[in-house]
């Protein structure tokens, strides 16, 4: 069935929806003033290689350096900012994934790296395409949970905080490139398949829950982007089956990884902001294809996303691989009563 067919049948089973999602509900309350912090980063998951590539070039490569590029400028930004969690966009584990619980690239790509004090925190996760290619089922096992507690992993889910409602949406499955031209990867489609069953239910809970958050914010998270000026350009089967929804429900932020650079483009016909946080590793893919809507901010290099949020302000920042802040936005709304 082609993404246009599943449509309509995504359409007529939204209107069919119950008034009850059965999407996972997290909850994590606020800060005592009511305000948020947030980091955000994604694609990082290379055992230490890669990751903020152009400052290593000054520092010899060895084991104190290992820890301090990775949990260094995140480490100071959380420190300063006091955050309270840590959203990964995906891509947790290259270049296959986890091969199992007790593969040690969880704890020489995650535990070993993110070290820092003020990293200790949780990290709501998703799963990208590359996490798809080796087992999947282990990165959303609680045996992860049990090696580091921070690691808070489901394919999708939404986590209250009060201020605002974070939506984690499984966006692999719906690449149908995965499913009919995977080429010489192997995807982990088990408790996925069939592919438009899996995604017509997938639409059908996200769509309920937003229909009935009265959180001020409403953001949204996926691995793959809906709209981007980089590498692998818009994501069509989010641009026909899930921006509609964020669109008609009022949702502020769309965040994602997927391509390895950090960008802000605005929506042309809604006040949604695409934000890309796809710089934890690996970077610099040498393209910029804006599209039709306005690219605020395009990085084409290593590094992470802050935000802050309040009841009426969001504030954001990029990082780049230095610690320097290459980009902020902010933005004020009415009181929501």
């Amino acid at each position: 069935m082609g993404p246009i067919v599943l449509l309509l049948v995504v359409v007529v089973a939204v209107a069919a929806a119950p008034a009850v999602a059965e999407l996972p509900r997290l909850e994590h309350s606020p800060k005592a003033d009511g305000s948020l912090s947030i980091l955000a980063v994604g694609d990082w998951g290379r055992r230490g290689e890669f990751n903020q590539s152009r400052v290593a070039t000054q520092v010899r490569w060895n084991t104190l350096w290992k820890s301090l590029k990775h949990s260094g400028m995140m480490g100071v930004v959380a420190e300063k900012m006091d955050a309270d969690f840590v959203i990964s966009t995906g891509d947790n584990f290259y270049s296959d994934g986890l091969t199992g619980v007790n593969d040690m690239a969880f704890e020489d790509s995650f535990t070993g790296i993110y070290t820092a004090k003020s990293l200790q925190k949780p990290w709501y996760t998703v799963l990208g395409n590359h996490d798809y290619r080796g087992d999947a089922l282990a990165q959303t096992s609680p045996v992860l949970a049990k090696v580091d507690r921070r690691w808070i992993c489901i394919k999708s889910f939404i986590l209250n905080a009060e201020i605002a409602d974070f939506f984690f949406v499984d966006t692999t499955p719906f690449v149908l490139k995965y499913w009919t031209n995977p080429g010489n990867s192997t995807y982990d489609w088990r408790g996925v398949a069939p592919r438009d069953t899996y995604i017509t239910n997938l639409l059908k809970d996200v769509e309920a829950l937003l229909r009935q958050s009265r959180a001020p914010w409403k953001i949204v998270v996926g691995h793959h982007p809906i709209r981007t000026a980089g590498k692998h350009g818009d994501t069509e089967e989010l641009v026909q089956l899930l921006l509609p929804m964020l669109k008609a429900n009022g949702v502020d932020l769309y965040v994602n990884g997927h391509d390895h650079c950090l960008e802000q483009i605005s929506s042309s016909d809604s006040p949604l902001q695409y934000l890309t946080s796809g710089g934890g590793s690996k970077a610099w893919g040498g393209v910029y294809a804006p599209g039709a809507d306005k690219v605020e901010f395009f990085h084409d290099g290593q590094g992470f996303m802050s935000l802050r949020l309040t009841a009426t302000d969001a504030r954001l920042a990029f990082y780049d691989v230095a610690g320097a802040v290459r980009h902020t936005w902010g933005h004020t709304k009415a009181a929501h009563y």
